[in-house]
């Protein structure tokens, strides 16, 4: 986010216009079936997916981090994962309470996903408006995995070089001083990487096992305002950035309960090759995320999920939006977009196969005294078509998920 300084079961019966809407979406996926299609008797179960296998970045990943993998991909199919930043850790007029969820206050459900900033962990820089919450960060991931919900964790690093923040892109040389071997800044890169490995290494459930994250490094490179973005770092350098990266925590620290995303952002209407920008290769990505703040436009957002879809389906990975959402939830003049989350998030999703979709956070302001917020929260205008939004078979939150955290039927890992 630039800032500055599933088999779903149907909540409950949904309205007419979700009604509406999900009969388009039916009729979508029909009128692309092949006109020479053998009909199917009405009282014939359908045909099962074909299984298909799944080649991870780390063929050491553990047991449950391979079967998270797997349900990601199996999951594409039955709907779409509601996740929302920092959901867990605080919201826009609470922080760190135990159990508490702006999305849970509204729907007395926890969002299917739950996305959380490591950077904080990585380069000790603990403050959140304010407030430490590293600690927070531990019980709230732990928290979210024992109900089976989905973790995917980003990172706004400091620059490693200068010393400012993520969005300190005042110098082209830091990905180069950072990959020179011996540097001090390599020196210090690898310390946090080593901060980052030892904190998912000691993430363990109940059980004692591992707990699995979605790791999304560097994202938005595609955009110059961050210290490894296009404006600094040559696609060279940023692929080479990733792979060490990768390399570093599989293979020299021994994690292996990462799987690891990228997410470069599109907010106009754009191409696959635009999505390809800097790919590191096949090997080096197991999740192909999408972040993309289109405002209110909402066939942009639907031309990049089908070419997003298109990229799933040829590189047989996962993949889903990855942070999205509208300052505020109003338009350019301030006015409250009081439908948005049927008409300008589910509806350009209809038809569309992808896991998740992710929204930006809500900060701590019980003063209501600025619009930084991305999701809905008791008491404001957007929450009753949330509910639709909720109730829809479309959309799944935790309630609606399986178990994550075992192989999902028809799907294997190599």
């Amino acid at each position: 986010m630039l800032e500055i300084n599933s088999n779903a079961n149907l909540h409950q019966n949904g309205s007419p216009f979700l009604s509406g809407l999900i009969i388009l979406g039916l009729f979508t996926l029909t009128v692309g079936c092949s006109s020479d299609s053998t009909p199917t008797d009405p009282g014939e179960e359908p045909e099962p997916e074909e299984p298909i296998t799944l080649q991870m970045v780390d063929d050491n990943a553990t047991e449950n981090t391979r079967a998270l993998y797997s349900n990601l991909w199996a999951m594409q199919s039955e709907g779409v994962m509601f996740g929302h930043h920092d959901d867990l850790i605080y919201g826009r007029h609470w922080m760190a309470e135990q159990g508490r969820s702006d999305i849970k206050d509204i729907t007395g459900d926890y969002p299917a996903v739950f996305s959380v900033d490591l950077a904080e962990i990585m380069n000790s820089k603990s403050a959140v408006d304010g407030y430490e919450l590293n600690d927070d960060r531990r019980r709230t991931i732990l928290e979210a995995y024992e109900r089976g919900e989905v973790i995917i964790a980003n990172a706004h690093l400091n620059n490693p070089l200068t010393g400012g923040d993520a969005w300190d892109n005042s110098s082209s040389e830091v990905v180069s001083e950072l990959l020179t071997e011996g540097s001090e800044t390599h020196q210090k890169f690898k310390k946090w990487l080593d901060n980052l490995a030892e904190f998912v290494n000691n993430l363990r459930g109940h059980n004692g096992e591992l707990v699995p994250l979605i790791f999304r490094p560097f994202h938005e490179h595609n955009h110059s305002w961050s210290w490894w973005g296009s404006g600094t770092t040559t696609s060279q350098e940023y692929i080479d950035l990733w792979r060490f990266t990768i390399n570093y925590l599989r293979d020299e620290k021994n994690v292996h309960n990462l799987i690891y995303a990228i997410s470069p952002q599109l907010d106009g209407v754009g191409t696959k090759q635009e999505m390809l920008y800097a790919w590191p290769g096949d090997e080096y990505v197991d999740f192909i995320g999408m972040d993309s703040y289109h405002g209110t436009n909402t066939d942009a957002l639907a031309h990049n999920v089908a070419n997003l879809e298109e990229l799933i389906l040829e590189k047989k990975k996962p993949g889903g939006i990855t942070e999205t959402g509208i300052e505020g939830i109003r338009d350019y003049n301030g006015n409250p977009l009081n439908e948005y989350w049927t008409r300008e998030i589910m509806t350009p999703l209809i038809g569309h196969e992808i896991s998740m979709v992710i929204m930006w956070r809500n900060k701590y302001d019980p003063q209501n005294t600025g619009h930084h917020y991305f999701a809905p929260f008791e008491g404001h205008s957007s929450v009753p078509d949330f509910i639709e939004f909720y109730n829809s078979s479309i959309m799944l939150f935790s309630n609606d998920l399986p178990d994550m955290y075992e192989m999902a039927e028809g799907v294997s890992i190599q």
